[in-house]
């Protein structure tokens, strides 16, 4: 059987490669979380993303040809099944409604299986953040527990997208508190209700994320380092690599907040 595994960042491809399952592997390097998005991921959606990645993380704007773009290019062969393997912070859920978006509209869904790896905790491992952290083993016998997504799941995923991409935190709010039933994405309801906060500014016009920041800072972290760590254990849920936390540290620092060591 032909096999397509989507594997959210570079961290868990070095379990990955530890395991013994067949088929070909798509890292997915998006960061969803952050930036433009739009309903339709067409043409002019990816050169704004790839405008955006440049600009924002300092890359260079070819790298996102090779590094994301190319490696969607697998989606043009004939998979018997796919497998998507994505956490439960918010960084990865926007990411998996993102691949299940492109999928719907690049990929005949009648011919692939389409299933989900999406894991919030493992046994015996405290701190859990992600499936990096877990050796070969570890992640066959996740596999083996892979949830199969139906049509509803991906009509879920659509109208999810579609509120997400608001940026309306009421609409979004109402839109979850309406929804009795979630499917195999059991996982993105936490994932949006942190979102909602992140839309939400105090009387100074500073966001959920930034009032986190300023607060670790406060408390006698001023280094870039103290604090990438810090937020990162005391807010899991948004999954945020060091280059997005650095996105609202620097918002803090152009608003004359803090001043970093």
């Amino acid at each position: 059987m032909n096999h397509l595994h989507i594997i959210n960042g570079d961290a868990t491809l070095n379990g990955f490669n530890q395991t013994g399952l067949d088929g070909d592997v798509l890292v997915w390097r998006e960061v969803f979380s952050e930036g433009p998005l739009a309903v339709t991921l067409d043409a002019e959606f990816w050169s704004k993303r790839a405008e955006f990645v440049a600009q924002t993380f300092k890359d260079a704007p070819g790298n996102y040809q090779e590094m994301i773009l190319q490696e969607l290019e697998k989606l043009s062969e004939p998979y018997e099944d796919i497998t998507l393997w994505f956490e439960f912070d918010l960084h990865c859920q926007v990411n998996l409604l993102g691949i299940m978006q492109l999928l719907q509209q690049h990929v005949d869904l009648s011919v692939p299986q389409i299933y989900l790896v999406c894991p919030d905790d493992f046994p015996d491992v405290t701190n859990f953040k992600g499936m990096g952290q877990l050796n070969g083993e570890q992640l066959e016998s996740l596999y083996d527990n892979r949830l199969h997504l139906t049509d509803y799941d991906f009509t879920l995923a659509t109208e999810a997208w579609q509120k997400y991409i608001t940026g309306n935190a009421h609409e979004l709010q109402q839109w979850i508190d309406e929804n009795p039933f979630w499917g195999s994405m059991h996982l993105l309801k936490p994932a949006l209700q942190a979102h909602v906060k992140r839309l939400q500014q105090n009387e100074d016009g500073v966001g959920h994320i930034e009032q986190k920041l300023l607060h670790i800072y406060k408390n006698g972290k001023s280094g870039r380092t103290a604090i990438f760590e810090s937020f990162s254990d005391e807010l899991p849920i948004y999954g945020m690599g060091d280059a997005e936390v650095d996105i609202y540290l620097n918002r803090l620092i152009n608003k004359g907040l803090i001043a970093l060591e």
